[in-house]
Parts: C-alpha cells; sequence; structure tokens
C-alpha cells in the first residue's frame, strides 16, 4: 500500500511543502486550519515588516505568488519595497494559495505521531538521513482527534510558532499557571483584538518589531499609557528606508548586506557551521529592530525605558510590579495594568507534545532543536521539520515566509527519494 506523507501545520511552510509534495504526484494528507497563527495570534491592523519579495509562498509552478494574487483578486499591488503589507491581505492570500494547490486541507488535528509498532527511541536511525531502525520498522502511525487512525510513510512537522513562544523566568516567576491573555502577565502571540487594553497602563517587554509594533497598536486602541521595557538595550532602534540602504551591497529580501545575501542564498552551507556559531548566528542576525515605517508613529505615542533588566516581578491586588535595575545598579519598581511580553518563540522539542516520547527522546539535537540533513530529514528517517524549528540546521532565513523557496523544493525531494 502507497501510504501518504503528513503535513502537519497548513501555515506558509505547510502549505508550500504540500504544494511541491502534489506536484511530484506524492500523495499527501495536510493537517490544520488555514493561516491560523496569521489569523489569532497576530494583532489586528499588523503590518508586515518583511518587503512583498519577502512575502510569497514557494510554489512548484508560475502564478502563485503574492504580485499574482493581487492581480488575479484585484486588489492594490504589493509589489514596490516602499510597499507595506496588512497581514490581512497576507492571510487572504495564503488562504488564496491553499485554494488552489492544496484544496484537500484537513481542519482536524494530529494527537499523536509514533513509529509504526510504537517507535522506541532512536527507532528511526541514528544519525540524520539514517536508514530505519534495526528492527526494520519504517513509517508513523497518527491519531487525529476525529478517532482516525493511519499510517504515513513520511511526516513533516510544520506547526509554525505554535506552543514555542517564551516567557522570561524573570516575568514567568510571577505566574505559576503561564501567562494568560487576560491575566495580569500575557505573551503577544495570545492577543489579537488589542482594544481590550483601551484605558489601561500596558508595559511591553522586548525591543524587537513585535514589541515595538504591538505597542505602538496598543497606544492607537487607546491604551492609557504604553511603555517598552528594552532590556540591556540602551536605545531601541529602527531599520534604515528603501533609500537609505547600501548601495554597494548585495541585495537579499532582508535588506542590503554581505551577511544577509549569504545567509538567504547560501543556507545551505549553514548547518556545516560550528554549532555554537549557528545558534549564536540565529539569535543575533536580523535581531531586534522596528521597521523603518514604524518610526514616525512610535516616537511620541510610546515611552522607552532602555537599558533595564527586570530582576523580579509580583503580582499585587491584580496587577503586576516589575523590579528595574538601571545600568548603575540602582533599582526602581514599575507598576501596570498588565504587562505583554513580546520576547519572542523558542524551539524546543518537549513542546510538540504530539510526537511520541519514543520520537522526541531519540532524534539527535541542535539546541533545542532537531539535527536536520540536507533534505530537512531528522535523524528519525522519515521524520522533516519546516519554518522555525529548521532555523538551528539552516539559518535566519527559516524564520521569514521567503525561506520556503528553500525548504519546500528541498523536503519534497527527499521525500520522493524515500522508499514507498
Amino acid at each position: 500500500m502507497n501510504h501518504p506523507v503528513a503535513v502537519i501545520g497548513a501555515g506558509p511552510y505547510g502549505l508550500s511543502t504540500a504544494a511541491h509534495l502534489r506536484a511530484r504526484g506524492i500523495p499527501v494528507r495536510v493537517f490544520g486550519s488555514p493561516m491560523v497563527s496569521w489569523r489569532e495570534h497576530m494583532p489586528a491592523g499588523m503590518l508586515l515588516k518583511s518587503t512583498p519579495a519577502a512575502s510569497s509562498l514557494d510554489a512548484p509552478q508560475p502564478g502563485h505568488s503574492l504580485l499574482e494574487f493581487c492581480v488575479a483578486t484585484g486588489g492594490k499591488r504589493y509589489e514596490s519595497d516602499w510597499d507595506i503589507l496588512p497581514v490581512e491581505t497576507f492571510i487572504r492570500y495564503g488562504q488564496w494559495f491553499q485554494e488552489r494547490l492544496v484544496p484537500e486541507l484537513e481542519q482536524v488535528r494530529v494527537v499523536s505521531v509514533d513509529r509504526v509498532g510504537g517507535g522506541g527511541p532512536g527507532g528511526g536511525g541514528s544519525s540524520p538521513g539514517g536508514g530505519p531502525g534495526s528492527d526494520g520498522r519504517s513509517g508513523f502511525e497518527l491519531k487525529l482527534d476525529s478517532g482516525e487512525q493511519f499510517e504515513a510513510r513520511a511526516v513533516v512537522v510544520a506547526t509554525g510558532l505554535s506552543g514555542l513562544s517564551h516567557l522570561p523566568p524573570e516575568l514567568a516567576g510571577a505566574v505559576p499557571t503561564g501567562p494568560s491573555a487576560t491575566g495580569p502577565v500575557s505573551h503577544s502571540s495570545q492577543h489579537h483584538d488589542l482594544s481590550r487594553f483601551a484605558g489601561r497602563d500596558v508595559a511591553v517587554v522586548g525591543a524587537g518589531q513585535s514589541a515595538l509594533e504591538n505597542a505602538v497598536l496598543l497606544a492607537e486602541a487607546g491604551a492609557d499609557s504604553v511603555r517598552i521595557i528594552a532590556r540591556g538595550r540602551t536605545a531601541v532602534a529602527f531599520g534604515a528606508p528603501p533609500d537609505r540602504q547600501p548601495r554597494l551591497r548585495p541585495e537579499s529580501p532582508f535588506g542590503r548586506a554581505w551577511s544577509l545575501y549569504a545567509l538567504t542564498y547560501h543556507a545551505g552551507a549553514f548547518r556545516h557551521l560550528p554549532a555554537p556559531t549557528r545558534h549564536f548566528l540565529v539569535r543575533r542576525v536580523l535581531g531586534p529592530m522596528g521597521a523603518w515605517w514604524l518610526r514616525d508613529r512610535f516616537v511620541g505615542r510610546v515611552q522607552v525605558s532602555a537599558g533595564r533588566q527586570i530582576t523580579r516581578t509580583r503580582i499585587e491586588d491584580g496587577r503586576p510590579v516589575l523590579t528595574l535595575r538601571g545600568p548603575d545598579g540602582r533599582a526602581g519598581e514599575l507598576s501596570v495594568d498588565h504587562v505583554m511580553a513580546a520576547t519572542g518563540y523558542r524551539v524546543d522539542l518537549a513542546a510538540m507534545d504530539f510526537l511520541g516520547h519514543g520520537l522526541r527522546t531519540g532524534l539527535a539535537r541542535s539546541g533545542g532543536a532537531a539535527r536536520l540533513d540536507a533534505g530537512f530529514s531528522s535523524s528519525e528517517r522519515g521524520l522533516f521539520f519546516t519554518g522555525l524549528p529548521a532555523a538551528a540546521s539552516f539559518g535566519p532565513v527559516m524564520r521569514f515566509v521567503c525561506g520556503t523557496e528553500f525548504a519546500s523544493p528541498r523536503i519534497a525531494r527527499a521525500v520522493a527519494g524515500l522508499p514507498g
């Protein structure tokens, strides 16, 4: 029996990978709600930091880029580096892509993935791209929340940011049960409608695009006061507009720089760097900085506490109280109605609890992520990871939509080479 390939996730990476698999005639089942993270975990009114050129999902045939979506639907054309893309338009584009290239999407949840027969640790090989385990097992057993069980010849994990939100320990200690959209401390991924903060004092922790844009949107939604807590940074920063990019450096989807060009177009070489170097580059390249177009909306609306470390957070009468220490060592306190942590995401295989214990514990790792071979396969042969979980192996480009151009065809090619 020719078992299908299972793609878990229906965001940009899942949809792009599924389109490439289908184009090769490979039976595929795709699970998830289309563009759900973008629809439910991004703030309404958000604008994408990436340029239109960096915002197309890769497809195996022409006619499915962001610009071609704009032409086909008669909407505004987003094609210049000066064009700022609303998240709502990007969501519609992703849904349009899905309807045309992945029409058989199944909007059910994958509950568990295990090797056929239970799959103990290391059941699929001990090195990336290795062969089946010594007992000859191959393939995977999946269970869905509909009650269905079936076997897949391969599994592609494309779950995006789901379950990977990071709350620093100095905030987490105040909320033992975890951040909550309605509690005193939340993560930015828990909010879509920011109007509920009208008339309230909010502190946003972070200094990247998510923090700065959420702060602006909070102010525009009527928050009484909004303050950025930029831990360890002397000031917040914004990028240069298109006409101020260096002219003597090569272009990339993220700006003109030799490093950005290399990380974008030579991601395959990234996995050969020493692990500490790779982890450092994933953290630091394209690090905390706001988009050039956000500066004017930010200045005068949002207060900034830069260079401060949060040493402790406590809750008093339902309000979070932050203890902040400045560069001079002096400490002070800040009491607000709510703290929003725009502190990013960290890949942690333990958070992917749909993967059976045997699979998770048997995977060779790079930091908290699975170590991947050139075809995005983990050490469990046939188990692939793409998107953010692949960044530790292929670099920062995997954090962005344009990384689908590198990842998706390679995964499809690797899956096609697996035994049926």
